[in-house]
């Protein structure tokens, strides 16, 4: 199960460091195409979702690379899902039902990376 744990940290840890780092260095412009909701927020907003997204990829597998503070890594899933959470009701809010199926992926991933670091030790 570690294994499973491990496969699932990985792929959404690249997943939110490749989005969070567009979010962070893209100008708006660039990454309006790929996330026309992006025109809706500051470039300070965008940017500052960027940097939860990092720091969440971070806190999915640093804790249990280094083996300090392992606690933080449900903590990071957590934090992902409920960021993934807003990034749904953006979309719902702007009409765009149809992008939600990817955040609902990434949330139940991102639950299921929480409850099994939750309730299974080691890392």
């Amino acid at each position: 199960m570690s294994i499973m744990f491990w496969v699932l940290q990985g792929l959404l840890a690249g997943l939110f460091l490749v989005a969070g780092g567009l979010k962070i260095f893209a100008p708006l412009e660039a990454i309006s195409g790929i996330m026309p909701w992006v025109e809706d927020f500051s470039r300070l907003q965008v940017a500052g979702i960027g940097i939860l997204e990092a720091c969440g990829a971070a806190g999915l597998v640093l804790p249990g690379m280094t083996r300090i503070a392992p606690v933080l890594t449900p903590v990071a899933a957590i934090g992902l899902l409920t960021l993934m959470a807003g990034a749904t009701i953006t979309h719902l809010g702007r009409g765009e039902a149809h992008l939600i199926g990817g955040n609902i992926a990434v949330m139940v991933i991102a639950a299921i990376v929480a409850w099994g670091r939750l309730t299974s030790w080691p890392l």
